[in-house]
């Protein structure tokens, strides 16, 4: 379709979905590791479900991480594979916009649900006496949806800002998949000023809550090592597991979204960790340092 002098783009050329069989081989094995371990996540949430002992809210929210960590690492792969495999390289404008909406609902989602978790803690290590009294199942569902409607307004403002943009020209993203930071650049305008914007959006945002969560779970660490609080074993291990996930999550989202102004060799590689195996991983982190969780899952395979 023409707009003047220049093709409207109606389809996206992936050039991170190169030809060579090393990259072939590497992307093969990792969506390999990507079809064991989401029946892993599933086999979590299941069990949370059918073991009333798991009944508490720190269960609650890691059923749900499991379930967002699911539904984001199920963005980008179905597409990845179908190209891989087809030896297509293209996705159309529409799929490109939905790849976009998913990824930042779904992180976005993510990161205030860490932060709910951390309140949970919060309220287990300093307030132990009025835990059951404060975070009601109510409580919970509550602070669940608004995780889930944070990252829904916060990914709707990325779209609302890239849909005007006009792309009457280049189409090859040198990525795996579609994102915003590469996307916008193809935009034949100036898009300076919205690439400001989006580094604010979801990279100072994404650098802010790492932060503010590590200070937050350095804060508990001390109280539990300091104070005489029952349990400090059990508490500290939680704490490093949440730190853990933390890293993980959102190093390498600080990483991508704070240079929004340039690429490096790397960003393809970490973009796919951080979109098909990093979330993936969360939950069997917190599984594998869970004792009560991990009995559990064993007597439910079991039977």
């Amino acid at each position: 379709m023409d707009h003047g002098n220049h093709t409207v783009v109606t389809v996206f050329v992936l050039q991170g979905l190169s030809q060579r069989w090393e990259l072939q081989l590497f992307l093969s094995t990792l969506l390999l590791f990507y079809a064991i371990i989401l029946p892993g996540n599933i086999l979590i949430i299941v069990t949370i479900w059918k073991k009333p002992r798991l009944g508490s809210p720190m269960f609650f929210f890691l059923a749900n991480l499991a379930l967002m960590d699911i539904c984001y690492s199920c963005v980008t792969p179905p597409k990845m594979m179908a190209n891989l495999f087809s030896g297509c390289k293209t996705i159309s404008y529409q799929a490109c916009m939905l790849q976009i909406f998913f990824i930042h609902f779904l992180g976005a989602a993510e990161t205030c649900l860490l932060f709910t978790m951390g309140v949970d803690r919060y309220v287990a290590i300093c307030l132990p006496l009025h835990y059951a009294t404060i975070m009601t199942r109510p409580v919970c569902w509550t602070l669940v949806i608004g995780s889930w409607s944070a990252g829904f307004l916060h990914s709707m403002i990325q779209v609302i800002l890239i849909i005007p943009l006009p792309f009457c020209g280049l189409n090859e993203l040198d990525n795996l998949f579609c994102d915003v930071t590469q996307l916008i650049r193809l935009a034949c305008t100036d898009t300076y000023s919205l690439e400001f914007v989006m580094f604010v959006n979801s990279g100072l945002t994404n650098a802010a809550c790492f932060i503010l969560l590590l200070i937050s779970y350095g804060v508990l660490m001390v109280k539990v090592r300091k104070g005489s609080i029952k349990g400090k074993s059990k508490a500290s291990s939680t704490c490093v597991t949440h730190i853990i996930i933390v890293f993980i999550m959102f190093s390498p989202a600080i990483y991508i979204y704070c240079h929004p102004f340039q690429d490096f060799p790397f960003d393809k590689v970490v973009a796919l960790f951080h979109t098909v195996v990093f979330p993936l991983m969360n939950p069997m982190i917190y599984t594998l340092r869970n004792k009560e969780i991990k009995a559990a899952m064993w007597r439910w395979i079991k039977k």
